[in-house]
């Protein structure tokens, strides 16, 4: 799959499994909701004391397998480097990220203060490889 593939499939399937690095070395598996931007780049939003956060800003490497609704069948795995960007700066991604993800929310104020409320962040991650390459 090539890296347009894999964007692709991330513009079309947002459910993913994100993998992080524990500081002991043992990999650290989040269910998340992906999104692309206009730059190949990935978008996840979470929480500023979420344990993939901290884990992000201790070891940038990071994997998303994103699968469609149905679970089994077609999938794409991304790598790359993520960086944690906060409120107040982020605060237009995540708006980018919900229109991407969801569409047009129906009280952006609202969204807006649960974002700070919520102490969300952006992971955002620069796609360097994709796969899978092979099949079976």
């Amino acid at each position: 799959m090539t890296r347009e593939e894999a964007l692709a499939f991330v513009g079309r399937h947002h459910r993913a499994v994100l993998a992080t690095t524990r500081s002991d070395g043992r990999p650290q598996l989040s269910p998340v909701t992906v999104v692309a931007d206009d730059e190949g780049r990935l978008l996840i939003s979470t929480r500023e004391t979420a344990v993939k956060t901290r884990n992000v800003g201790r070891d940038p490497h990071v994997s998303v397998c994103v699968f469609t609704d149905e679970f089994y069948g077609p999938w794409a795995q991304l790598e790359g480097e993520a960086e944690v960007l906060v409120l107040p700066a982020a605060m237009e991604l995540l708006v980018d990220y919900y229109r991407r993800a969801a569409g047009e929310h129906p009280d952006w104020e609202d969204y807006r203060n649960a974002m700070r409320n919520e102490r969300r962040v952006v992971l955002r991650v620069s796609v360097t490889r994709t796969g899978p390459t092979v099949a079976g």
